[in-house]
């Protein structure tokens, strides 16, 4: 018989390296999967880790692919501190492409530093708006913030799908799902000569040490952390539920849609179908590797950035399909959360305990108590 019980106090460095476990079990299970797809596991360890890592242009590549990555996982890993499940990134980040771009292409080469500013912050209003609509449906009518900003999701994708089909569509571009490309004067600064690398990088590796200073080191973060801990203590202390909530969602939601302006006017340069691949869900599985900390939130984006750019190169040097990307996400998840359920509860097998059978009296203890009944 299984039984779980959760562990009187769970062991702090193995909450730090579970993720490292997880990393390496998910390194051999893929061994497995690349010998029945007859693929040499080295070589395909090489390629994902090894080659993203090769020079200038694949670094740049790499950091492409973990800038929006950090910036979701940062929001979500406070919403998540929170005990709040939020997960609706990959809308959010949607909608900031989509509403970044409406101005984009309205701005022409003489743009100066204040559109740029007016484009990125109109990501980041649109992408808290569009995370306070689960969070009003929440607050008023209790509905349930997972399903809601899933089914969110998928309005935001379709949203953008409209309008790359129709108000924001290239004119010019014969029939193609995409805008026109934006001015050069409102695209984000190169980091590098070499590579579509931008200062968005740089601004998430900011983004992420102020939020942890102040999750650690401030009062704000002090009451994110009693409300996710224990939402009857905070209420006891004379934390408002309301604005934890609020905070913690528009705070996400900002990050996701600044994530999407500065995909569409840093690397990218115009609103296209795929602007995302599936950023904002991944952002859970980096936030959840970095112990939900953004500090090491900042490492796991920079990993799951070189799993991304591999995959990129995998299907260059290898054939492989490009679903191997999700394949690799969904057995690292997996593995990190089969560690952290053994981390926090133990489990232990019993077997079954017989009932026990009633005990009959002896002839002797009969003779007893008659004789003790006439002796009376």
């Amino acid at each position: 018989m299984l039984s779980v019980q959760p562990r009187i106090e769970s062991a702090k460095l193995m909450a730090w390296l579970s993720p490292f476990i997880a990393i390496a079990l998910t390194m051999l299970a893929s061994s497995l999967m690349f010998v029945l797809l007859e693929v040499s596991p080295i070589k395909a360890f090489e390629v994902f880790v090894i080659m993203p890592l090769s020079d200038s242009y694949n670094i740049g590549e790499l950091m492409v692919k973990a800038a929006p990555l950090m910036l979701c996982a940062t929001g979500l890993a406070i919403c998540f501190r929170a005990n709040i499940w939020n997960i609706g990134a990959e809308g959010q980040l949607l909608i900031g492409a989509v509403v970044s771009s409406y101005f984009a292409i309205q701005a022409g080469e003489d743009a100066g530093i204040g559109m740029i500013t007016l484009i990125l912050m109109s990501g980041v209003i649109s992408g808290a708006l569009w995370a306070a609509i689960p969070t009003a449906l929440d607050r008023f009518f209790k509905t349930n913030i997972i399903l809601s900003t899933i089914m969110l999701n998928y309005i935001g994708l379709y949203t953008l799908l409209w309008a790359v089909h129709g108000p924001l569509a290239d004119p010019q571009g014969f029939g193609f799902p995409e805008s026109a490309m934006f001015a050069d004067a409102i695209l984000l600064p190169l980091i590098q000569e070499e590579g579509r690398a931008s200062i968005s990088i740089v601004i998430a590796v900011v983004i992420a040490i102020i939020t942890g200073i102040a999750l650690f080191k401030t009062l704000p973060g002090f009451i994110v952390r009693v409300y996710g801990e224990d939402k009857a203590a905070a209420r006891y202390a004379g934390f408002s539920s309301n604005k934890v909530v609020w905070g913690v969602m528009l705070f996400a939601g900002a990050l996701a849609g600044f994530a999407g302006a500065a995909e569409v006017t840093g690397p990218i340069g115009q609103l296209i179908p795929s602007v995302s691949p599936g950023y904002g869900y991944a952002a859970i599985i980096v936030a959840y590797l970095g112990r939900l900390n953004p500090f090491g939130i900042i490492i796991s984006a920079l990993f799951m950035g070189c799993l991304y750019m591999g995959s990129d190169l995998a299907q260059i040097e290898l054939g492989l399909p490009t679903a191997i990307t999700g394949l690799f996400q969904g057995i690292l998840l997996f593995f990190m959360l089969a560690c952290d359920f053994l981390i926090n509860y133990k489990v232990s097998f019993k077997s079954k305990a017989l009932p026990e059978k009633p005990v009959l009296p002896s002839s002797a203890d009969s003779e007893l108590v008659t004789n003790s009944d006439s002796n009376k």
